[in-house]
């Protein structure tokens, strides 16, 4: 189902004295029949302000665009879905020859076994096929490990399920900030403690094409810092790296691999998981010795 945002200017009088006006703001509406006094309660909710008083606004538009979770607002304790489970996926699709990052060969299918083969095999009316793969690990949506960074790190076999499985999940819309780094000011309203953190940057259109790589969103030193200070367990994001490609450095994945924190590069369909409410999963096959390899992400949403 659709969502809606609401953009407008505003001015609040405060009982106590002064004034504050803002242009542009944005909240989470219901609908895109919600009036403007219900605006202009989420308006003051979303801020916490006190001792507000009479609120005018004026040049309101509502307009589609997914939640981002306004305090307050209808997505604050998640998307009421009614009956029922809803999935998300979150992932790449993996196919013959595609392109995940441009310094990399994409995957080849071929087959170990053809069903002309295994015919002469089994009884009559019976064949199978047996298909071979062979691909970088770092292909399509896939979850980094400790090892990938560090040669004592734990490889992908060290995820416990408790780490990768159902995990209570916030979504951090950054798509249209106009800024590439996902830094601590761009997170300091979020409680991140035990949760998966997914950063919703809008880049995945891109996915597959030159312009992938051009210009994209990536969490910044200081991000990677705060989320670890603030206990998240595991962090997506739908852009080329976590991390700065200029920066040789790679402080996201130094700091969040460091500390035991997963991550996820090049998801996709951030914009149907609810900012708050959904429950996340990424699972790798158990194979020792590897620091990354593709995974199934997908939401299940409230």
């Amino acid at each position: 189902m659709p969502t809606y945002r609401a953009r407008f200017d505003a001015t609040v009088a405060f009982t106590n004295g002064g004034g504050l006006q803002v242009q542009g703001f944005l909240v989470d509406v219901p609908s895109a029949d919600v009036t403007s006094g219900e605006i202009g309660e989420l308006f003051l909710d979303s801020l916490g302000l006190l001792m507000a008083g009479k609120v005018q606004l004026s040049k309101v538009e509502v307009v589609e665009a997914a939640h981002k979770g306004t305090r307050g607002g209808p997505a604050a304790g998640g998307a009421a879905r009614g009956e029922g489970t809803a999935y998300v996926e979150l992932s790449h699709v993996i196919r013959d020859g595609m392109v995940t990052l441009p310094n990399l060969p994409g995957p080849s299918f071929s087959q170990q076994l053809t069903r002309e083969a295994s015919r002469e095999i089994y009884a009559p009316g019976t064949e199978f096929e047996i298909g071979l793969l062979t691909m970088v690990t770092n292909t399509g949506t896939y979850m980094d490990s400790p090892y990938h960074r560090y040669p004592d790190g734990h490889d992908l076999t060290g995820f416990s399920l408790e780490r990768t499985v159902d995990l209570p999940t916030v979504v951090v819309r950054v798509e249209d900030s106009g800024r590439l780094g996902i830094d601590a000011a761009a997170l300091a309203t979020y409680d991140v403690q035990g949760k998966a953190v997914l950063l919703h940057t809008g880049d995945d259109v891109r996915f597959g094409t030159p312009e992938y790589v051009e210009e994209p969103h990536f969490l910044t030193r200081d991000g990677a810092e705060w989320l670890i200070d603030r206990g998240a367990v595991l962090v997506g994001i739908d852009a080329a790296n976590i991390d700065d490609m200029t920066d040789g450095t790679r402080p996201a994945h130094t700091l969040l691999l460091g500390a035991g924190v997963a991550i996820v590069e090049h998801m996709t369909n951030l914009s149907a998981v609810p900012p708050t409410g959904a429950l996340f999963t990424a699972t790798a096959p158990r194979i020792e010795g590897l620091g990354t390899f593709p995974v199934r992400a997908y939401a299940k949403l409230p």
